[in-house]
């Protein structure tokens, strides 16, 4: 199995924790998509029981970061775009409703944070770091999250998040984010002038804008693979008709 950042861990909370270092490995990609994992083996990493392990599998499975199979098969799940297409406007929407509850109750240091996670971003997308653009991005939104003191609101959008923060990360290079440290300023703007219908409206355009790349990068894949289809098959029905024409002209003879 691929050495990942696992240490071992105190006794408290272990299955919280095991989750936890997990879950980040599986949306980092150090987890690779479809790879097997042994719980004997990740409990020995941990250097705890498997009991904690499997707790912490089982709450990632109901995530949809992992798959169990009959013959005690578990795996990481592959990048499935329908569910990162269906969880974006989920994700869209909660966010919305964290900034609507929060511009009210920001402050000085919020909004310097939340200027401090851009510029963040804005670096990291420079150098074209896809860790640290995601990581600076988290950051931000984070700011607003926290900000609305919504427990029930944060535990939602933290299993949707872990479906697009991975197709994200995979497929980094070839999306536009340009867009994304602009909409931030909007929203620090909006957050700083008090106008929690504008803020939440521009947080909410901020992920359906990734949104319609997704739907548009998937559309591409589509085409491309019905391409490849009508191609094979186009190829295939002309070597049949080489073949049937080869065996008439043998028949003749």
């Amino acid at each position: 199995m691929q050495q990942i950042g696992i240490q071992k861990i105190n006794r408290t909370s272990l299955r919280d924790q095991v989750y936890t270092a997990l879950r980040q490995s599986i949306i980092m990609l150090e987890l690779a998509p479809e790879q097997k994992l042994n719980d004997n083996e990740l409990a020995a990493r941990f250097g705890v029981s498997r009991t904690p392990v499997r707790e912490a599998l089982k709450r990632l499975e109901d995530e949809g970061l992992v798959e169990s199979f009959p013959g005690a098969i578990t795996r990481i799940a592959p990048l499935y775009n329908d569910a990162a297409r269906h969880a974006f406007p989920v994700a869209a929407a909660l966010h919305a409703l964290a900034t609507r509850l929060a511009v009210p109750q920001l402050q000085e240091p919020h909004l310097n944070e939340l200027e401090q996670a851009n510029e963040q971003l804005i670096t990291a997308l420079q150098q074209q770091d896809a860790i640290a653009a995601i990581e600076a991005d988290d950051r931000f939104h984070r700011v607003l999250v926290l900000a609305c003191a919504n427990p029930e609101l944060e535990k939602a959008l933290q299993s949707v998040m872990s479906k697009i923060r991975r197709l994200e990360l995979a497929k980094f290079s070839s999306i536009d984010h340009t867009h994304s440290p602009e909409d931030h300023k909007r929203i620090i703007a909006a957050c700083k002038q008090g106008d929690t219908s504008l803020a939440a409206a521009e947080m909410e355009q901020n992920w359906l804008s990734l949104a319609a790349w997704l739907q548009e990068e998937g559309q591409t894949a589509d085409d491309s693979t019905a391409k490849t289809d009508q191609t094979s098959h186009s190829a295939q029905t002309l070597t049949k008709d080489h073949q049937h024409s080869q065996q008439e002209s043998t028949d003749s003879l």
